[in-house]
Parts: C-alpha cells; sequence; structure tokens
C-alpha cells in the first residue's frame, strides 16, 4: 500500500488522464483536536468519488455534500470548518471546539494539469522539494523550486497568498528480518511511511506476509547502494547479524538519510563502532551518524516495545526534538 500522498496524486493523474475535472484540497490551518495535519490532502469529483482525507469523516461528507451542491464557484475556495463566527459551520461542529481551514481548487483535466500533478509526484518520490504557490487574490497557482523543506503550509499574508511545500514521503529501509522489524513495519506504516523491507534470506522472506509493506529480497546494502535515500528517509538494521546489520549501515551513511540505526546491546554497539572503522574504513563523522543502540531508552525488552522505541526516535527526529527535550 502506497503512502497517502501519492495515491492522492495518482489519483490526480488518473482522472485528468480519463478527462475529469477535480477538486483538490488542502488542510491550511487547524486548531483545537484534529486527526489530520495541515498539507494534508483529499481529491475529489463532483460526483463524490474522492481518495485522501482532511479529518475524521464528517468534514469529508460535507465537504462532498456542497460539492454536488455546486457551492464552490471560480479556481480557488476557502472554507473553515467548525468556526463559531463563520458561515461554513452550519452542518459541521468539530470535537473539543477544534477548527479547521480547508483551501479548494478547481481542476479541469488539461495537459496543464498533467504537468503539475506530474511535478507534485516526482517532489514525492524524492526528485527535489517543491512549493505550491497559491495567490489567493487571483487564484493562480504555480510551483517554486525549495532547496530545504519548512513547514508544508505557509500564509504570507502581506502578499495574499499560501506557501504549500511538496517534499519526499517519509521512507522507512529495514535491513533485515526479525520479530522486531516486522513490529517496526507495521507501527511505520500506521504513522504514514512508505515501508521497504530488505532480506536475502529465503527461510525469514517466506514467513513475512505484511501486505502493506515492499518487499526486496537481497542485501539491504545492495538495494541501498542501487537505489540510494533521499532526506526523508530512514534506515534501520534490526536483525543482530553483522552480514546484513553492517553492510547496510556502511553504505547508508553514504547516503542523505535522515536517521541511521542499528539494534544492539551497548556492549555490541561498541564492538560494531570498532568493525565499521576498522574493516568498513568509516570515518569518525560518519560513524557518529549511527544511532546504535538504536530507539529512545524505555527499558523495552519485547518485539513490540523495541519497535515501539526505534520508531519514537524516528519521529523526535524527524520532528528535530532533541533527547533532552523530551
Amino acid at each position: 500500500m502506497q503512502p497517502l500522498d501519492i495515491k492522492v496524486v495518482e489519483q490526480a493523474l488518473h482522472w485528468c488522464d480519463e478527462g475529469h475535472d477535480f477538486w483538490f484540497c488542502t488542510v491550511v490551518s487547524t486548531f483545537g483536536s484534529s486527526p489530520r495535519a495541515p498539507g494534508s490532502w483529499l481529491i475529489a469529483r463532483q460526483d463524490g468519488a474522492h481518495c485522501g482525507s482532511l479529518s475524521g469523516g464528517c468534514v469529508e461528507e460535507d465537504f462532498l455534500a456542497r460539492l454536488q451542491d455546486n457551492v464552490f464557484k471560480g479556481r480557488i475556495n476557502r472554507i473553515r470548518y467548525g468556526a463559531p463566527d463563520g458561515p461554513d459551520n452550519a452542518r459541521v461542529t468539530l470535537p473539543c471546539g477544534g477548527i479547521l481551514d480547508v483551501l479548494i481548487e478547481h481542476w479541469p483535466a488539461s495537459a496543464a494539469t498533467r504537468k503539475h500533478f506530474l511535478a507534485l509526484q516526482s517532489a514525492l518520490s524524492g526528485e527535489g522539494p517543491v512549493a505550491r504557490v497559491v495567490s489567493l487574490e487571483t487564484g493562480d497557482i504555480h510551483l517554486e523550486p525549495e532547496s530545504e523543506l519548512g513547514a508544508r503550509v505557509t500564509e504570507e499574508a502581506a502578499h495574499a497568498r499560501l506557501r504549500l511545500r511538496v517534499g519526499p514521503v517519509s521512507r522507512l529501509i529495514i535491513a533485515g528480518l526479525s520479530p522486531v522489524a516486522t513490529a517496526c513495519a507495521s507501527f511505520a506504516h500506521s504513522l504514514g511511511f512508505e515501508v521497504i523491507v530488505c532480506d536475502p534470506r529465503p527461510e525469514e522472506v517466506r514467513h513475512f506476509n505484511l501486505a502493506d509493506v515492499t518487499l526486496q529480497q537481497e542485501l539491504p546494502s545492495v538495494y541501498i547502494a542501487r537505489e540510494g535515500c533521499h532526506r526523508a528517509t530512514a534506515v534501520v538494521a534490526l536483525t543482530h547479524d553483522p552480514r546484513i546489520d553492517d553492510t547496510a549501515m556502511m553504505e547508508a551513511v553514504k547516503t542523505e538519510a535522515f536517521y541511521i540505526g542499528v539494534m544492539g546491546s551497548m556492549k555490541t554497539s561498541e564492538k560494531r563502532r570498532e568493525r565499521l572503522a576498522r574493516i568498513g574504513g568509516l570515518t569518525e563523522q560518519q560513524i557518529r551518524r549511527i544511532h546504535m543502540p538504536v530507539g529512545l531508552n524505555i527499558s523495552s525488552k519485547t518485539p513490540a516495545e523495541i519497535a515501539l522505541a526505534v520508531m519514537a526516535d524516528i519521529i523526535r527526529v524527524r520532528q528535530g526534538i532533541s533527547r533532552q527535550q523530551l
């Protein structure tokens, strides 16, 4: 199964190829309780076909009903759900007094539409982040390259425009199968990661049955060397087998991966540091990039607990939070 953003963009391209107009929605801001963060997408046709999510279901139902009633006129519209003083809250009350601000764009089936969403597809796949710049006055929408990713949504009030950043989907490469790896893959998928598991061992691959995860029956080091890692990639090795774990680390440090980690005790990690320097030829700077032992120290024992600690640490780093802030 693909991450939701990729599915939304692919659906846009499919509808464009079929000649269907569609409406592309972005969560601009939230206040209070909200299951979807700013930058989340939903795409819909006037007949009710849709892909993606804005909230927990009630907002989507109201939006689709309004769309079928031909409420949205022009290139762009903006609607605030749950706002106590606004005209748009009549049908939907959000939990805990929440407010959801949504941008709605109308896209016709055209060559320009296809070009725009192909660019978004490329950005999601790691070919370089872009910003969708939306003029709130004219409805003009164009793309600008982004050197670095910031907040997914920025409102530039002085220019009456929104800057909607699109970058690579978070990806987790798991080097080697194990009970911890299986639990980690499941957690990661539920957190919206694209998950790729690499293991060349037939006896391990035979029993792997997570349908929502991509399985590559090859050495993780070979896969990483061939495919590389974009800046939204995390790489973790979870087998206790140095033939798999060490070689994966040796390739991962050559990439832009934002998180690299390997499972093992403190004693095992010290031996691995020495081995990676002596045999792998890694520099001290490269070795410092590797989280070993991987994960937060929560005294985890079971595979599920260890996987939880691993994913919590990956999320911590992705969010830019230091261990001292925990």
